[in-house]
């Protein structure tokens, strides 16, 4: 029943297509990038209900003061910006260097489960990244997210370099990859 699952996430992609365009813009989208003040309070009542949104609307008028001299890139753009091109370099090394080496040897009944332990390990990086980067910032969190990722690829190179030895050490593998999803999603 795979295709069932597999157009499951077309049948919710088509739902919000289809219910999209009766949603108000994002107010700050609004606010920062079309400069609509009006439009921006307009949907920030259609958003949140009748209230007082003007210290909120104060913060967003900061916020544009703050970045009126900054352009906005696309992507396109950013990955043309020579100034980030090492820092992209990198990442894309990493993310192919996991994706193409084939890491484990494991049974074929237990793929779906790693590939079910992947998204789980998305899900918890992003949730727990956005909970901690107001507190640390960051440039820790990129520091430390890829200290902690160069550390999970030593320990997964041993494991590898085990894992004909020992026969768990195939299962140390995968989670070694899912901590490596982690530190990647908290930090880089």
């Amino acid at each position: 029943l795979w295709h069932v699952l597999l157009s499951f996430s077309g049948l919710v992609a088509l739902i919000q297509l289809l219910i999209l365009p009766f949603f108000p813009e994002s107010p700050p989208y609004l606010l920062l990038q079309k400069g609509d003040k009006k439009g921006c309070l307009k949907a920030m009542k259609q958003l949140w209900g009748e209230g007082n949104y003007h210290s909120e609307f104060d913060d967003m008028l900061k916020e544009r003061a703050a970045t009126k001299g900054t352009k906005i890139m696309n992507v396109l753009e950013v990955l043309k910006d020579p100034s980030v091109r090492q820092q992209l370099s990198i990442l894309l090394l990493l993310l192919l260097s996991i994706q193409l080496c084939g890491l484990t040897n494991l049974q074929e009944s237990i793929i779906p489960y790693v590939s079910l332990g992947v998204g789980i390990s998305e899900l918890f990086s992003i949730t727990f990244c956005s909970s901690i980067i107001d507190r640390f910032g960051r440039r820790i969190l990129l520091c430390g997210g890829y200290l902690l990722m160069a550390l999970i690829l030593v320990f997964l190179e041993i494991s590898l370099l085990l894992s004909d030895q020992f026969f768990w050490m195939r299962y140390c593998s995968v989670i070694l990859i899912f901590l490596f999803i982690i530190a990647y999603g908290i930090g880089p």
